[in-house]
């Protein structure tokens, strides 16, 4: 089946939002500098993009046609084999954008690579085009990724491409009872990180950051080591587990394997949530009587590399 549309998923920029809520630049401005902010910078990182979208635009019209769709958008979009899909953005739009691609391909797209890391974005405005020439032919170089999934007791599921967050969707202790590899236990945290392996530089980063910096303060010499994930695995973490009468900290990371599903139950009466890639827009309840599984989804994402050896 030939691909007839590519489909530009993009998000509004910080000023664009601003002046959604403010009505109007002007007043957008008196807000942040009100504040001792940096206007010039909102509206230099506005136009860097936009001068990029264009640039990509005009490209890409030359070669297929083209639709923008924005991200608030896409999880009711229904992608099709006959689309490719072209993402302009920060690497959290690629992980937003992934998990309902179905396995299109996608070309991620650096708008700006003075201002964005890109570890998800192997193209730029300017060399974009030969992903997607190369896409249209059938010979291009890709990476699959295995999403994660979490799955629920009433049937509901949702996938993530970098990580999923179980716990409480405000700042209290989530209370639930975990499983894994044979041990079970009644916890108390902040609640759990799950990462894929595109998500391990992410905000699973964080936690090892956090817990290496603390041990750091008492043991010299530390050498601080990252877990090394296959395709195939997921690591859990929980977060500021608390140890009580009723709450163990003996289960507070591991790797998940195919064999190895984590399952959690919830024992929170209100306010516990399931959510993917940041985004708490796109979540699941998770209160008392709620058990979720966790574990490799049969999904995967196809991301288009710019060379062979091209790797995340």
């Amino acid at each position: 089946m030939s691909i007839e549309y590519a489909i530009i998923v993009k998000n509004k920029t910080r000023l664009e939002t601003l002046i959604e809520r403010f009505n109007t630049k002007e007043q957008a401005k008196f807000y942040i500098e009100r504040l001792g902010g940096n206007f010039d910078d909102y509206v230099l990182e506005h136009e860097t993009f936009h001068t990029s979208l264009v640039s990509l635009q005009t490209q890409l019209s030359k070669v297929i046609k083209n639709k923008i769709v924005e991200r608030t958008y896409v999880p009711s979009y229904i992608f099709t084999e006959k689309n490719l899909i072209v993402v302009i953005g920060q690497d959290g739009l690629v992980a937003n954008t992934a998990k309902y691609s179905r396995g299109i391909p996608i070309i991620a797209v650096n708008p700006d690579k003075e201002r964005y890391d890109g570890v998800l974005l192997p193209f730029d405005p300017v060399n974009f085009i030969y992903g997607v020439e190369k896409v249209l032919v059938g010979k291009y170089h890709f990476r699959t990724i295995r999403l994660a999934e979490a799955k629920l007791n009433d049937g509901q599921r949702l996938l993530a491409f970098n990580d999923l967050f179980i716990g409480a969707s405000s700042h209290i202790s989530a209370r639930y009872r975990i499983s894994f590899s044979n041990k079970k236990e009644e916890q108390s945290s902040s609640g759990l990180i799950v990462s894929t392996q595109a998500g391990s530089t992410g905000w699973l980063s964080s936690v090892f950051n956090m817990a290496y910096g603390v041990t750091g303060m008492f043991e010299k010499n530390l050498k601080l080591k990252r877990p090394k994930l296959r395709e195939s695995d997921l690591v859990f973490a929980i977060r500021e587990p608390f140890q009580s009468i009723r709450t163990q900290i003996g289960i507070t990371a591991g790797i998940i394997k195919e064999r190895y599903n984590l399952t959690i139950e919830s024992l929170m009466p209100v306010k516990g949530i399931i959510f993917s890639d940041g985004i708490e827009s796109d979540f699941l309840n998770f209160n008392s009587g709620t058990i979720a599984t966790i574990g490799l989804a049969d999904e995967k994402a196809t991301l288009v590399m710019n060379t062979p050896g091209n790797a995340i």
